[in-house]
């Protein structure tokens, strides 16, 4: 089993008519993520904290019907996070949120996770809100520590990040504890790091995604390969990262032995975020799409 852990929130998507008007859709990196993965065929489970309002039991909702495990999931009467995106001409979007007093930043460390667990992917929002943020550090230690693989998609939100120093920090001090390390070139040139540096810090692999430009990756031993984005009319981006996040937690956690095959992999990922940016929204692929 792989399990995602990270908010769950509403995204405000625009609407193509009337002018200003606003599409709930469920949202949220880690949410996305383990939707993707369930749609992908992936044994998953969701680790978070989530509303009990009417926005929360539609984003368990949609999980459910995804066949993601929700036995992790803690609930509390708070408000759930929203999100306001703004579209690019080109489908970017960047964001505007709501997160005070909301449910999903009072995450609680929840006790070791079952023993059949293979791999943890964690990132966002989750990782900046307080107290909810050093929870979410402390399940990734502990289980690193486990054996576990890991996998951190920081997915910079700069508005929701008062101190970018103290971030900063606190991101080299993850690498360590991270097996994989995906991220944008946005999230790249916000964090002002270099590949190499965070190889050394602790990952095997670094996963770059360069939207149009497709997927580079570089380990450990010295290897970088880089596989092309597949060309598709977009609608939007919303999710496409977190869908690469997916493919590379499915195709990894299942490895066994021997070096990993990282052109199939990114492939596969690259296939499956370009799909997602056919629709509206984070809608990830099923497996029978891809």
């Amino acid at each position: 089993m792989i399990v995602v852990g990270g908010e769950a929130l509403i995204d405000l998507v625009p609407a193509a008519a009337p002018p200003g008007a606003l599409l709930p859709r469920p949202g949220g990196g880690p949410y996305n993520t383990a939707l993707a993965l369930g749609r992908l065929g992936a044994r998953v489970a969701f680790c978070s904290r989530v509303s009990a309002d009417g926005f929360g039991e539609s984003l368990l909702a949609g999980l459910r019907a995804a066949g993601v495990d929700l036995s992790l999931v803690q609930r509390g009467p708070e408000p759930t996070t929203l999100a306001v995106p703004s579209l690019a001409p080109d489908g970017s979007a960047a964001y505007r949120f709501y997160v005070e007093g909301t449910a999903d930043r009072l995450f609680t460390l929840p006790p070791a996770l079952p023993a059949g667990v293979r791999a943890l992917g964690l990132g966002t929002c989750s990782l900046v809100l307080e107290p909810g943020a050093s929870a979410y550090e402390a399940l990734l230690r502990r289980e690193s520590q486990r054996g576990l693989l890991t996998l951190l998609d920081p997915n910079i939100r700069p508005a929701l990040i008062a101190d970018p120093a103290a971030y900063r920090s606190r991101f080299e001090g993850w690498l360590p504890y991270v097996s994989v390390l995906k991220l944008s070139e946005d999230d790249a040139a916000w964090l002002g790091g270099r590949v190499r540096d965070w190889l050394a810090a602790g990952p095997s692999a670094v996963v770059l995604t360069r939207g149009a430009e497709g997927l580079t990756v570089w380990t450990r031993e010295g290897a970088e390969h880089s596989v092309p984005s597949r060309r598709v009319t977009v609608a939007d981006t919303i999710g496409a990262g977190d869908t690469v996040g997916a493919a590379l937690l499915h195709r990894l956690a299942g490895h066994r032995s021997g070096p990993v095959d990282w052109p199939g992999v990114l492939e596969y990922a690259a296939h499956a975020a370009a799909l997602t940016c056919t629709r509206a929204g984070a809608e990830p692929p099923y497996a029978a799409e891809l």
